[in-house]
């Protein structure tokens, strides 16, 4: 038989792709890589907003779980999808993952607006034995029917940056503009007297330096990460006793996950629970951590008291509670069992 110089240089061809790692059903070829999106400030594994270092850590374990199979990239400062948008990303599969307060979502799903809601969780403790209670249990499950997995379980303290004198007491924001951070946090800033501003916590510096909003209230790491001590006159910490805290999970795509073999899913899941632990500490680490940077920068730093606590929770429980437990018999529900889980 001749072999013509056609058939030499198919040969040659052919045998060339046999090893070349690009070719479908290779590793490199099935490895995918998933989109972790959130609207804090960017940093490193080691370094930065912890809420940012916890999605790194999350994304280079899971490469090394999986072998290189499935990986992740992060987004942060809502670089890929807008911040509130994130939820409906994650619910339409456009998104893989995000690290989201669950109330931004309360619009569409009401029952969310639990984990913003003054007065209910007083502790770390209480809002982790959440988890294996049965409010735990019913809002795991109302997030996947929604289409979301609860990847990781993430509470953090709340904590208040002024522009004036501290807010200790209810009376102490009466007339001024106020960020609460969710709509029950409005309702009860409205029944202490205060004009209520609505924006994601990656607003807030510019709101405070202009004078849009007197008061920002938000998470302990928010104050540091957005750096509001460059505005503000006095803080108030979660680190003593508090009158709220805020559910931030790791959540993905039901539709993302469902498609995912078997032993990737179960690396997803482990992996999002050994998270838990960096994220309890953190959380807690940065309810001191704010306090010192605040005063580093000549601004005092008060803590509240139970007695304090309580005239918050007091008004909570007539507006942000009443309004709530009367929108459904499921929302009624969720603040029901939430009184179940005794604070720590």
């Amino acid at each position: 038989m001749t072999i013509t110089r056609r058939r030499i240089l198919s040969a040659t061809a052919a045998a060339s792709l046999v090893g070349a790692p690009w070719i479908a059903g290779t590793a490199r070829a099935q490895a995918k890589e998933l989109k972790i999106s959130h609207q804090f400030p960017g940093g490193t594994i080691d370094t930065g907003d912890f809420r940012d270092q916890l999605c790194r850590r999350f994304a280079a374990e899971l490469t090394k779980r999986t072998k290189g199979a499935l990986g992740a990239e992060v987004y942060p400062n809502s670089s890929l999808v807008k911040t509130v948008a994130q939820y409906s990303a994650i619910r339409r599969g456009a998104l893989d993952l995000t690290l989201y307060p669950l109330n931004y979502a309360g619009g569409e799903v009401s029952e969310y607006n639990i984990g913003f809601m003054p007065g209910v969780v007083s502790s770390y403790d209480q809002g982790y034995a959440w988890k294996q209670a049965e409010i735990g249990k019913k809002l795991t499950a109302l997030m996947a029917d929604k289409g979301a997995i609860c990847v990781t379980w993430l509470w953090q303290a709340g904590g208040s940056a002024s522009r004036g004198k501290p807010t200790l007491i209810p009376e102490d924001v009466k007339g001024l503009k106020v960020r609460g951070g969710s709509r029950e946090m409005d309702l009860m800033l409205k029944g202490c007297g205060a004009s209520v501003v609505s924006m994601p916590s990656n607003e807030l510096y510019a709101a405070m330096q202009t004078g849009t909003m007197d008061v920002a209230m938000t998470s302990s790491t928010s104050l540091i990460s957005f750096r509001l001590e460059e505005v503000a006159k006095s803080l108030t910490t979660g680190r003593n006793k508090g009158f709220f805290f805020i559910f931030e999970p790791l959540l993905m795509s039901k539709l993302i996950f469902d498609a995912l073999p078997k032993d990737q899913q179960t690396a997803i899941i482990d992996i999002g629970l050994e998270m838990e632990k960096f994220g309890y500490e953190k959380a807690k680490a940065d309810d001191d951590a704010v306090a010192k940077i605040y005063e580093k920068a000549g601004i005092k730093a008060y803590d509240i008291d139970q007695a304090q606590a309580d005239k918050w929770k007091a008004i909570a429980r007539d507006t942000a509670w009443k309004d709530y437990a009367d929108k459904s018999a499921s929302n009624a529900e969720f603040l029901k069992l939430s009184q179940q889980v005794p604070a720590a």
